[in-house]
């Protein structure tokens, strides 16, 4: 789960990364997909952030 929740952030910071970058390499505007993706973000960093609640240790 945790590879999951990584690979998603990174999924999505590329996202950003990719709408601010394409306005300034070309004369149009990022595409849809883009934005929906850049959502991936805080999926990735809340499924990784359940992880650490989930596998953390156990009270005695």
């Amino acid at each position: 789960m945790l590879k999951l929740a990584l690979c998603l952030f990174a999924l999505g910071l590329l996202a950003i990364v990719a709408i601010f970058l394409i306005p300034v390499f070309s004369d149009g505007e990022p595409g849809l997909w883009l934005y929906f993706a850049a959502m991936l973000t805080p999926l990735g960093f809340l499924l990784a952030v359940a992880f650490a609640l989930f596998s953390g240790r156990r009270a005695r």
